[in-house]
């Protein structure tokens, strides 16, 4: 099966069999390519919170709009963005540069400086912002990856990130949940499945110039 072929098949998952689960081996291929995702500045300024445990999950369902697929998929992933960013993040991300790749001081130090000043001129809000769009770019990238392991998914915003972050304690570890993402094989009989892909022509959506 091409890559086309593979993203005619998944489809936002409506219904989850509760009764199958993903292996540790596509667990681990999903956090692989989570920490593989690009982010802005390769900063990374997003997590990923993975939830198998099910009693954990169904208070999830009433701050969820009631979307059993929180429940009933094997797993449950929430991407999270930082709530503030600092920098001592930047620098960290630096020294972590020059530990892989053994990059001296001097190449370092202007970069460095150039991406604190760039966070020091954006408020709370708009570094939210910044990362929160780092999270969606890491959203597209485990649904493609779903879509080639077979595994299925459904992207999600409806849901209260308010109380997410209280029931999950991501207040304590600095997060806020931006997206949701419950992954793992769909009902035989959600009908969503059968259904045709609605998308525009090619030539509606594409432009070549």
């Amino acid at each position: 099966m091409n890559i086309i072929k593979h993203l005619k098949w998944r489809y936002a998952t409506k219904k989850f069999d509760a009764s199958k689960k993903l292996t540790d081996s596509q667990i681990n291929t999903i956090k692989e390519a989570f920490n593989l995702t690009a982010t802005s500045f390769g900063l990374q300024t997003i997590s990923l919170v993975i939830i198998e445990n099910n009693e954990l999950r169904k208070p999830l369902i009433e701050h969820s709009f009631h979307q059993k697929q929180v429940s009933e998929a094997s797993h449950l992933l929430v991407i999270c963005i930082q709530d503030n960013i600092l920098k001592e993040d930047v620098v960290s991300y630096y020294d972590n540069i020059k530990d892989i790749r053994n990059t001296s001081e001097t190449i370092l130090k202007p970069y460095r400086e150039s991406l604190i000043q760039t966070m020091d001129n954006m408020s709370v809000t708009e570094r939210q912002q910044w990362s929160k769009n780092q999270a969606y770019i890491a959203l597209g990238n485990l649904m493609t990856v779903c879509a080639i392991e077979g595994i299925d998914a459904c992207p999600m915003e409806g849901f209260i990130p308010e109380k997410y972050d209280e029931l999950l304690g991501l207040q304590d570890r600095g997060l806020k949940s931006v997206l949701l993402l419950p992954i793992g094989f769909r009902a035989k009989d959600d009908m969503f499945s059968e259904f045709k892909k609605v998308r525009k022509p090619l030539e509606e959506t594409i432009i070549e110039i």
